[in-house]
């Protein structure tokens, strides 16, 4: 692939970033090796380093995107300039990852929906027997949910004594700290959504609630059957996780009136929302799917990116408009995997011999369409439902209806550049990457640490996580040098980081 190719596919201007003082003009490597820029750091915000050229233009670049060594340039001058004096004249440059500028992974799927961590300093091999374990928590209830870290605390959901509950946890020790009930669902799938003060976690059966993040006390709750007629595709139970955007709290009630809403955050008083139009496609079925919401600006206007039942839809944050659907994707069982989106692009899969598509969105008029680039039936790539990692220009994830196998397939052009292999474990996989590696958790309880590189398949260490009650399918989690792996009412704390 050319220089020139990834720099269109990786690199796009932006606007409204942080501002600093100049850091001095270097050479930066993009991950595969085959682009580099001379330029000048000049912001860094919302997971993005804003570059100026020597012909002063401004361009902005995923951190992940980087070479493992410019991603620890950035983060090591970050570290730097958190701990400088306040009263200094320089603006600093001020990582904002999480809402309020906190360190963490606040949300489903890290600081930006995308499965990625920004710790560095871990290990890059684990020991035979895995790394220390620092820590258990019992007693969590009966759920999928994986968890999310921010303000020293751990937030997730279980489903105990009758009552779906959102439970805090001291982050350093895993006692309990508060519990609340969400509603009266078996188990629970949603991974709580912690900005600022508030947290926001939704029940099985539609039950949304945001509470006081110190104390659990309730501010206010919804029910998406009875506010907004809500419908699921299929009988599983609500399984996103909420979406903040400034002050909006985005969601997927998947009703006929309501495929999607915007809420006041701090208020539950409804902004938008999103009609479901009939001509969706032949695909799938109506309701809502069982991904979560992410953050797009393809086509220069912000919108918010959703698997539902019916496919991969657009919708404007300003007003909640659908801007665009495609509907090849969907199938009619379950649509779980969150889409990947970079740029104007977003690429999407799901399981149950469906597939794979590659999507460029723009402009059609006064109006917007999905342009399928390329799409990849079942047999060449298909994600259950343990999520998939972009690096570059090319994705990692695990391949295969309940299989997990492990692959990399080059983005921009579909072709598999490594695997499928049925790696260490069995079952479908969940994915999450931190520091050069992917983390690969195993429907039967085997943890896999893979090399994030597109040369080869590289396998660095394996371990049986400490307890296997049911499918071990919640989503791993890397933050604070830890790793948290949860497993029904056990969740497990693990220490990563380097000596």
């Amino acid at each position: 692939m050319s220089a020139k190719k990834i720099l269109l596919f990786l690199v796009a201007t932006v606007t409204a970033f942080t501002v600093s003082a100049v850091v001095d003009a270097r050479t930066w490597t993009d991950r595969s090796g085959q682009f580099q820029i001379e330029a000048e750091m000049i912001g860094y915000q919302r997971g993005k380093v804003r570059l100026r050229t020597k012909d002063g233009s401004v361009r902005a670049v995923q951190i992940d995107d980087l070479s493992v060594a410019d991603q620890r340039f950035v983060q090591r001058f970050l570290k730097r300039q958190r701990n400088r004096s306040p009263d200094q004249n320089d603006k600093q440059l001020v990582a904002l990852d999480q809402p309020g500028g906190s360190t963490g992974w606040s949300q489903w799927r890290g600081p930006q929906r995308d499965g990625h961590s920004t710790e560095t300093g871990l290990l890059d091999r684990w020991p035979q027997d895995g790394p220390p374990l620092s820590w258990q928590a019992a007693n969590l209830g009966r759920g999928y949910s994986s968890v999310a870290v921010a303000g020293g605390r751990v937030f997730t959901m279980g489903t105990r004594d009758g009552q779906e509950q959102l439970i805090a946890l001291d982050e350093k020790t895993g006692q309990e700290l508060w519990a609340v009930q969400v509603g009266d669902g078996d188990h629970s799938n949603c991974t709580p959504t912690v900005a600022g003060q508030f947290v926001f976690a939704l029940g099985l059966n539609g039950d949304l609630v945001c509470a006081e993040a110190d104390t659990g006390n309730q501010v206010w709750r919804l029910n998406y059957a009875r506010d907004f007629g809500g419908q699921m595709m299929s009988g599983w139970g609500y399984s996103e996780s909420p979406l903040v955007d400034g002050d909006l709290l985005v969601c997927t009630p998947g009703a006929g009136g309501a495929i999607m809403a915007a809420l006041d955050l701090r208020t539950g008083r409804k902004i938008w929302q999103t009609p479901r139009p009939d001509n969706l496609g032949e695909r799938g079925t109506n309701g809502a799917g069982y991904s979560s919401i992410v953050v797009s600006e393809a086509a220069g206007v912000r919108q918010y990116v959703q698997l539902i039942g019916k496919g991969v839809v657009g919708v404007s944050s300003k007003d909640g408009e659908l801007l665009w659907s495609y509907n090849r994707i969907a199938n009619g069982t379950a649509n779980i995997p969150t889409p990947i989106v970079n740029g104007d692009y977003v690429f999407c899969s799901t399981g149950y011999q469906t597939g794979a598509a590659l999507l460029k969105v723009h402009r059609n008029g006064q109006g917007f369409v999905a342009e399928e680039i390329y799409f990849l039936d079942h047999k060449q790539l298909q994600n259950h439902h343990g999520g998939m990692i972009r690096m570059g220009d090319y994705v990692y994830c695990g391949h295969g209806h309940n299989r997990g196998f492990p692959i990399c397939v080059q983005i921009s052009t579909g072709d598999t550049v490594w695997g499928p292999g049925r790696g260490p474990g069995s079952g479908s996989a969940a994915v999450a990457f931190a520091d050069g590696h992917l983390y690969f958790r195993y429907e039967n309880g085997i943890m896999a640490l893979i090399e994030a590189t597109p040369r080869e398949y590289r396998l660095k260490g394996q371990f049986r996580i400490a307890s296997h009650h049911d499918k071990s399918w919640p989503h791993p989690v890397i933050s604070g040098g830890k790793l948290f792996l949860r497993d029904q009412h056990e969740l497990h704390c693990y220490d990563i980081a380097k000596q």
